[in-house]
């Protein structure tokens, strides 16, 4: 791939959006660290990939949703949208899991929802 600016070879890497690139970690609504954002996926502190971000919203592996992302770092289910579905992936291979962060203070929660599944180990 090329920049047409200075007309030199840039790797794909380099090339995505870097929301693409960027690893950010999340908390459920209730305050325990769940894991990251690695583009449009979802992963465990552990390692494991067990989602898919459409926008803010995230999906299972086959398809049902499991919640949103709202506050910046915070992951929450509406009980509006659990029969909401979405197209099944496979999931990606375990990575390295990584040193959990500490959990944080839970907020409130909104009439309607419930906090994230708790799918890490």
């Amino acid at each position: 791939m090329y920049n047409d600016d200075e007309n030199t070879a840039i790797s794909l890497a380099e090339a995505k959006p870097n929301k693409e690139r960027s690893m950010e970690w999340l908390w459920t609504w209730g305050g325990r660290c769940f894991g990251y954002r690695d583009g449009d996926d979802l992963w465990t502190h552990d390692g494991r990939h067990v989602g898919r971000f459409y926008g803010d919203e995230v999906y299972a592996l086959d398809g049902q949703y499991l919640g949103e992302i709202t506050s910046g770092n915070r992951l929450i289910a509406n009980k509006s949208k659990k029969s909401w579905r979405r197209g099944s992936f496979t999931p990606y291979a375990q990575r390295a899991g990584y040193a959990k962060y500490a959990d944080y203070a839970g907020y409130a929660m909104y009439a309607g929802y419930e906090d994230f599944p708790k799918l890490e180990k």
